[in-house]
């Protein structure tokens, strides 16, 4: 808890027996309420170990996809009575170090939705990220910079936090379930106003670390040139689905009691 403002980490999970422990080791549990990880129907030991440590647990009973998997998560967390959520991999390319630094940052009121940005100093390339993932990320940012009209060093980082307000607030459910979720979600949150920090964060690129392929790559690429043309779109008043302001937000009301369930294995 920070500034009486209840933190709750997620770990949106597929796959990450081999380094979750890790992840969650470097969690500064002081400042950090609960921890909760949604497992995306991995196909390897992932809920066991998230068992063993002792780590609220829910499993959908099919693949989802990561946009869906955040959902849940997200939903898990306001069910939780969260003030501030963190979102973290749990591949250990983020150092969880930074939570008590980027939630107090919404704790004071400051922002409502902070990024940890790798592109900020030098530590992409030097943490190991393709140079090809590193030169994309560039010329998005940039061109979603242009058309959107705001400032950030990058809008692709898998370590974030929000407010509340914000995941009540968004019409989350209206976002794709896959991996432009991220992306749509931090256009939402400019079209509506809220204000976004951000922080230098190092990464470490390795085997085991999560990473979509070449083709995911080039797919996600397209998609987030999409987004940013429907927000100028949605600016311009032509009616784009994404930015309705009478969007489905997240429901965590019903049928979410298991989320409270600690060390239990719950199908969602």
């Amino acid at each position: 808890m920070i500034n009486n403002k209840k933190v709750v980490v997620i770990m949106p999970a597929y796959n990450a027996e081999k380094t979750l422990e890790k992840t969650y080791n470097e969690i500064y549990q002081n400042f950090v309420d609960e921890v909760i990880l949604v497992d995306d129907f991995s196909s390897d030991e992932t809920k066991e170990v998230a068992k063993r440590l002792d780590i609220t647990t829910i499993v959908h009973e099919k693949n989802k996809g990561y946009g869906a998997n955040q959902k849940s998560c997200y939903k898990a967390a306001l069910k939780a009575g969260a003030d501030i959520v963190i979102m973290l991999h749990p591949d250990y390319q983020y150092t969880p170090k930074l939570i008590p630094a980027i939630a107090s940052m919404m704790a004071f009121d400051e922002y409502d939705a902070v990024i940890a940005s790798r592109m900020l100093g030098n530590s992409a390339l030097k943490g190991g990220m393709p140079f090809y993932k590193f030169v994309s990320n560039r010329f998005l940012t940039e061109f979603q910079n242009f058309v959107i009209g705001e400032k950030l060093s990058e809008y692709h980082t898998g370590f974030r936090g929000f407010t509340r307000k914000i995941l009540e607030t968004l019409p989350l459910e209206d976002c794709s379930d896959d991996f432009i979720f991220d992306n749509q979600m931090l256009a939402l949150i400019f079209y509506n106003k809220f204000k976004i920090g951000e922080i230098s964060c190092p990464t470490k690129y390795f085997k085991e670390a999560s990473s979509i392929n070449f083709v995911r790559s080039c797919k996600y690429g397209l998609e987030v040139l999409w987004v940013s043309l429907q927000y100028r779109l949605a600016k311009m008043k032509f009616p784009v689905k994404l930015f309705n302001k009478k969007g489905k937000t997240l429901d965590f009301t019903n049928g979410l009691n298991y989320y409270n369930v600690r060390n239990h294995n719950q199908q969602g």
